[in-house]
């Protein structure tokens, strides 16, 4: 039987000073779903309430509370009453700033998650998933109202095979690998867009090139922070001593932990090459801005000279002996043009130019 919690003296039944990021939905637009199944038994339905729906521990099949949306804190306190969890597993829950984590409470199990969808503009949006692993029982929290679990849902709708025939710890790793798996969609994603820009940084690197860099590096820190400490938590999972974990559910742990893995490297690869590709940029545009002062530089060394003598014969003294040739003019223009000429060749002979 669930223990008895006492409520806090706040409105909320939360404690004082809890951190609270619950947006702008209302509350009629949380969805509670409850699913309950075996091997030869599925059904699924919408609810309102969770009194009287804790199952006896005696019962054979797996009892699944799925919450779309965190609007409801009543809800949510009741979900707590009901299934005996600690006021702090709330508090937790509608924090969605939180680290994803595994605490092991004895009768239960605590994991936070972290999972992403891309908006309109193909940004990252992050939404914090809570899953709470009982006996023969398991909630899980959506942070907005979505479609994240619809693929499990359909898989125990149509298949009677390790899902319907496990227990809670199956359909924990189910909704895991679900989301480890969202995560290859995403870099996948993630690796046509470096593409992209890494010919535009190739072909002609402008300012906005530098953006798109810095906006990639952004996300990949942001999808970075959410995945490695979900290693840690996975890990935790199947070398776990809870009798919640059957020993048969930790070989499937150790794969997801192993999926895991794989999207860690192939977040680092893209973080590496990103971090190139912004070396490139700065050095492509160094060079540029090189190139640029050596043809500059290179203008301004010919006219030296020929400013020289312009200045000489700029000069307003009455006695110049030049002044009186009759070819003079055109001598200093060939004067002039011969060492522009010569300075040209030796520029040129030197590989200036």
């Amino acid at each position: 039987m669930p223990q008895t919690v006492k409520r806090r003296s706040t409105k909320t039944g939360l404690a004082p000073g809890a951190l609270i990021h619950v947006g702008e939905l209302h509350a009629d637009r949380v969805k509670m779903t409850l699913c309950e199944y075996g091997e030869s038994l599925f059904k699924e339905d919408g609810i309102d309430t969770l009194e009287g729906r804790m199952p006896s521990p005696d019962r054979k099949t797996v009892t699944w509370v799925h919450i779309d949306g965190l609007q409801d804190i009543r809800l949510l306190e009741q979900m707590g009453v009901v299934f005996g969890l600690h006021p702090l597993i709330i508090e937790d829950i509608l924090n969605t700033d939180q680290r994803p984590k595994l605490e092991d409470h004895g009768d239960y199990l605590y994991i936070v998650l972290k999972r992403f969808h891309q908006d309109k503009g193909s940004r990252l949006v992050p939404e914090q998933v809570s899953i709470v692993v009982g006996p023969n029982w398991l909630i899980s929290l959506q942070e907005k109202v979505g479609n994240l679990l619809d693929p499990v849902r359909e898989r125990l709708r149509n298949d009677r095979g390790r899902l319907r025939k496990g227990g809670a710890d199956d359909l924990a790793h189910a909704l895991l690998d679900g989301i480890v798996d969202g995560y290859f969609s995403i870099l996948d994603h993630f690796g046509e867009e470096i593409e992209t820009v890494e010919e535009g940084l190739m072909d002609r690197p402008s300012p906005k090139t530098l953006r798109a860099i810095q906006l990639l590096r952004r996300e990949m820190i942001l999808l970075r922070k959410a995945v490695w400490p979900l290693r840690e938590v996975v890990g935790n999972l199947y070398r776990s001593d809870s009798p919640l974990i059957r020993k048969l559910s930790v070989l499937y742990f150790r794969d997801v932990s192993d999926h895991t893995v794989q999207v860690i490297d192939t977040i680092e690869t893209y973080r590496d090459m990103l971090s190139g590709m912004l070396d490139i940029y700065l050095s492509t545009i160094s060079n540029r801005m090189n190139e640029v002062m050596k043809v500059l530089t290179v203008i301004a060394t010919i006219f030296m000279p020929l400013t020289f003598l312009a200045g000489i014969y700029g000069m307003n003294f009455k006695y110049m002996p030049e002044l009186d040739w009759p070819w003079g003019y055109f001598a200093l223009w060939g004067l002039m043009l011969a060492i522009a000429i010569v300075m040209l060749l030796y520029f040129r002979r030197k590989k200036w130019l």
